[in-house]
């Protein structure tokens, strides 16, 4: 029905992409909480979930300073493990946003993505 109990964005507010999808979801009246990593961090529980669910490549943003700024050893040999604890140490090298629809997770923002998720019956709502 397009009734979704609680919706998370997952990011940090002064991030462009995040800051889109935000305008996004408020322009469509579309009730989330806002969890910032710079202030609430983030679990590493969660953020395997996150994993598992998406794959670390995904979650990983290798295109971020923070990534391209690592010692080269650190950006090496990664895996789902090293991945995780990079991300844990500093989590503005998670992709963002990360959508949280309870059901399953989108790593990004594309405006299409985001109004095939939050079904809206096929009405054009731009």
């Amino acid at each position: 029905m397009g009734v979704i109990a609680v919706t998370t964005l997952y990011g940090i507010p002064n991030c462009d992409t995040v800051k889109k999808a935000r305008v996004w979801l408020d322009g469509r009246g579309i009730a989330y909480d806002f969890h910032d990593y710079k202030k609430a961090g983030i679990d590493e529980a969660r953020l395997r979930g996150w994993v598992d669910e998406l794959g670390w490549e995904t979650v990983l943003n290798r295109a971020g300073t923070t990534f391209r700024k690592l010692p080269e050893a650190d950006k090496h040999g990664l895996d789902a493990d090293k991945a995780v604890a990079l991300m844990l140490a500093q989590p503005s090298m998670i992709k963002r946003p990360i959508l949280d629809l309870g059901d399953r997770r989108i790593a990004g923002f594309k405006p299409e993505t985001y109004q095939a998720a939050l079904d809206f019956g096929g009405a054009n709502v731009d």
